[in-house]
């Protein structure tokens, strides 16, 4: 995937840890701080080699760049992930916490128990876990944490109120973080709108999508946030809404 960037964003030396790498905004993001001089480690349940993966297959070839597969709401296997980066690596110095999903259709009283607890899994539980056990290494770099919120979490709404909710948590999560490590590690989210997926166009292909955000335009903002330009930034959710 060819980058392009409007402004420069030195993190050379650093290592940064990025949850949801095969995704379309993960493998972006994959790919704006290697551009930006990050060792990435890319973290993923779902290997380069799948053919739902938007990463290129092979990432084993690629200078620094490496890709862990791991199921990121099991503690034990978070735990050894990072234990793992740190041992190939030396250390942490971003999480960008992208792993998520989107769910809608149903009202509360229609929606099953099962989808409610896979959106907490995968949107929410993700990002605590990887947030807990990467703590310790990130304060010994000051490093920062970066976390996919939502647009959509600042209110209720009809037909999505699990996937609001996980990302309010999201919201919360940081604010949480961002005090409980004041002047240790900072920790920031963004609120995207719809992100210009290929998944979000075939659910909604008959949508504008020329209002949607960029992955690519995210991406851009995940790495200011980790960076020296954003060194007094702890605790924000900064909206990336694109045209919408």
């Amino acid at each position: 995937m060819d980058v392009t960037t409007d402004f420069d964003v030195d993190l050379d030396g650093t290592v940064a840890v990025i949850t949801g790498a095969s995704g379309a905004l993960g493998s972006a993001t994959v790919d704006r701080f290697r551009a930006a001089g990050a060792t990435v480690c890319a973290v993923d349940v779902i290997p380069p080699a799948d053919e739902d993966s938007s990463l290129e297959a092979d990432v084993a070839d690629e200078p620094g760049l490496a890709f862990y597969e791991g199921d990121l709401t099991d503690e034990d296997d978070v735990a050894a992930l990072m234990d793992a980066v740190v041992d190939d690596h030396g250390r942490i110095d971003h999480l960008l916490n992208i792993a998520g999903t989107w769910r809608g259709g149903d009202h509360i009283e229609d929606t099953d128990l099962a989808e409610f607890e896979s959106l907490v899994d995968i949107n929410l539980k993700t990002a605590f876990l990887a947030s807990k056990h990467a703590l310790p290494h990130l304060r010994e770099a000051a490093g920062s944490i970066v976390s996919i919120s939502a647009r959509s979490s600042l209110e209720g709404g009809a037909g999505d109120g699990p996937y609001r909710i996980t990302k309010a948590g999201i919201r919360l999560l940081t604010e949480t973080l961002a005090e409980e490590n004041r002047g240790t590690v900072r920790a920031n989210c963004v609120m995207p709108s719809v992100i210009d997926t290929p998944m979000n166009r075939e659910l909604m292909p008959d949508a504008d999508h020329d209002e949607w955000v960029a992955p690519g335009d995210i991406a851009d903002v995940l790495a200011f946030l980790c960076s020296d330009g954003a060194a007094v930034t702890s605790g924000a959710a900064v909206p990336v809404y694109g045209e919408a």
